[in-house]
C-alpha cells in the first residue's frame, strides 16, 4: 500500500497542475494529452493534482509538448527557502 502524500507533496502537485494548466492555454486536454502520449484522463488528473506525483518522463514529455522547460517546472515546484 503506498503512503498518503505530505500536505507538500500534495501542494506541489497543485502548483504542477496549474503551471501545465496555464502553459496549456486554448488547446484542448485531448490535443495536448494525445501529444504527450497519455490519456486526457491521465493529464486531467495531472492538472487538476489528483495525481501530484507523475513519474519523469510523463512530465518529461508534456514539457516538451506544452513547450515548457524542465527548468522552469523544477523551479515552479521547488518550494522558497523559509527563514
Amino acid at each position: 500500500m503506498r503512503p498518503p502524500l505530505t500536505p507538500d507533496e500534495r501542494e506541489r502537485g497543485e502548483r504542477l497542475g496549474h503551471l501545465l494548466r496555464q502553459a496549456r492555454g486554448e488547446r484542448s486536454i485531448v490535443e495536448v494529452a494525445a501529444a504527450a502520449g497519455m490519456s486526457a484522463e491521465t493529464l486531467r488528473k495531472i492538472e487538476t493534482g489528483r495525481i501530484p506525483t507523475p513519474a519523469f518522463f510523463t512530465i518529461a514529455a508534456l514539457a516538451e509538448v506544452l513547450d515548457v522547460s524542465l527548468d522552469r517546472i523544477a523551479l515552479h515546484l521547488t518550494p522558497a527557502v523559509r527563514t
